[in-house]
């Protein structure tokens, strides 16, 4: 093995530091942006499609680019591409604060997804290197926790910011973040390399981001009336054409593939990434209307909003560590199965929210639900992906499992166009369908485990190839 190492061990305890000041960029800004998105449509004049735009031109380029970034930094330095990611996501927040206006604002979420693209499999590979045995898993819950934390205050200190100095003010708040990170990783953490684990599949890349873009497009445009419009038809169009050349790339390159295609042999592995596909499409689709609509509809302020959702983080952060080690007595077969179930019954729950509602009868509970069952998946299915492959495609496993949990937030987000179309109560009906289709979307997310899970996984479950 020709890896390159020095005081990244050494100094694990400032590699996580670096790691939650990196990660947290993501989480932060993709909590506070949802408060804010009512804002950002009244003060920019942009309609639905734009909104639903302002979320996904950051989300498509960090799922198409996540195991990309992963390669390079295996290939030319984790910390490097680690830096080079951080420091483009901060020009990217940069951007968006100076902006004032739709089309510099989406250039800017455009620099910020590039760059969560390349830092984010790098955070935790270096922060994977630092820790071993038990220290790792203490180094990567408390990664979570933090992580979770900072979703949970940010809508709140988001939300005052739109309230009181403007939507633009919210991306300052990524800025202290990315100079510690920076900072730290190139003062306190050394450099690794391990170039035989790489797979620099630049082609791949570029077909994946076109493919999933030019989708993207048609279904946005598709989603405002539900009908083929000549644009929408030619996007749908050219992102099955692209992303069929990408499947046939990745067949021909075999093991060196971004994607191995040998990988999907595992029934496990596909049916755990379909659930994740499904569980957290849902997930981050009510992630984004359900704050909407409380301020569009429901006449709630955006700190207000913010401090609607803080039920979830905190449970996500002090339970998740808990049902982490549940699921490895209990076997992950049973949380899998009843977490995205759960899911779906709050999202189905969440129908009843109204413009006349109190947030404690209509919108908390739902929020609970919803809370529990993700507590009972998150855990569990990070492990599980990591189990259903052999040791060494867990790298390529996480990272690909990552991107589809984010690829699942994309196609919904692109779909939820009648919905942002409407203001006021005009947004309920829509809104009560989609939540429905994504509750029953959730559901079937645990049906994958139920089925696609091997018996032998019911406890315990050991690296199967």
């Amino acid at each position: 093995m020709n890896r390159e190492t020095s005081s990244a061990r050494h100094e694990p305890r400032w590699t996580l530091v670096m790691s939650i000041a990196a990660s947290s960029l993501s989480f932060i800004d993709g909590s506070i942006l949802n408060v804010a998105l009512p804002t950002i449509r009244a003060g920019t004049g942009a309609g639905a499609a734009e909104v639903q735009w302002v979320v996904n031109v950051y989300t498509l380029p960090l799922a198409a680019l996540i195991l990309l970034g992963g390669a390079l930094g295996d290939h030319q330095g984790r910390r490097r591409w680690l830096v080079i990611g951080t420091t483009l996501f901060g020009l990217g927040s940069l951007a968006c604060a100076l902006s004032g206006s739709l089309e510099p604002l989406l250039a800017g979420r455009a620099l910020q997804g590039i760059g969560a693209g390349l830092l984010l499999p790098n955070s935790l590979a270096l922060l994977n290197g630092a820790y071993d045995g038990e220290a790792r898993g203490r180094a990567i819950g408390t990664w979570a926790a933090s992580g979770a934390i900072a979703a949970a205050i940010a809508p709140m200190i988001g939300g005052w910011l739109v309230q009181n100095v403007g939507w633009p003010s919210i991306f300052y708040i990524n800025l202290p973040f990315v100079a510690a990170a920076i900072f730290i990783a190139q003062t306190k953490v050394g450099e690794v390399k391990e170039p035989e684990k790489a797979r620099l599949d630049l082609i791949g890349a570029l077909l994946a981001t076109l493919g999933l873009g030019a989708a993207t497009y048609g279904l946005t445009l598709w989603s405002q009336t539900f009908s083929l419009t000549p644009a929408a038809s030619v996007g749908l169009a050219a992102g099955a054409v692209l992303l069929l050349i990408f499947l046939l790339w990745e067949r021909r390159l075999g093991l060196k593939a971004m994607v191995p295609l040998s990988l999907f042999d595992n029934r496990c592995f596909s049916a755990l990434n379909l659930l994740t596909f499904l569980l957290y499409g849902a997930f981050g689709g009510a992630m984004l209307l359900i704050p909407y609509v409380l301020i569009e509809a429901g006449g709630y302020s955006p700190i207000q909003a913010g401090l609607s959702l803080l039920p979830l983080s905190i449970l996500l952060g002090l339970a998740s560590p808990i049902m982490g080690k549940l699921a490895v007595r209990v076997g992950p077969k049973l949380p899998l199965t009843l977490g995205p179930i759960i899911v779906g019954a709050g999202l189905i729950l969440a129908t009843r929210i109204a413009s006349d509602q109190a947030y404690w009868t209509n919108a908390f509970p739902a929020i609970l639900v919803m809370s529990i069952g993700m507590t009972l998946a998150v855990a569990p299915l990070t492990s599980t992906v990591l189990a259903a492959v052999d040791k060494h495609q867990t790298g390529m496993a996480s990272g690909f499992n990552s991107a589809v949990a984010r690829l699942g937030g994309l196609i919904v987000v692109a779909l939820l166009g009648a919905v942002l179309a409407g203001t006021g109560d005009a947004l309920l009906a829509p809104f009560a369908k989609a939540l429905i289709a994504m509750g029953i979307i959730a559901a079937l997310g645990g049906l994958c485990a139920l089925f696609g899970l091997r018996g032998q996984w019911i406890r315990n479950p050991e690296p199967l190839s």
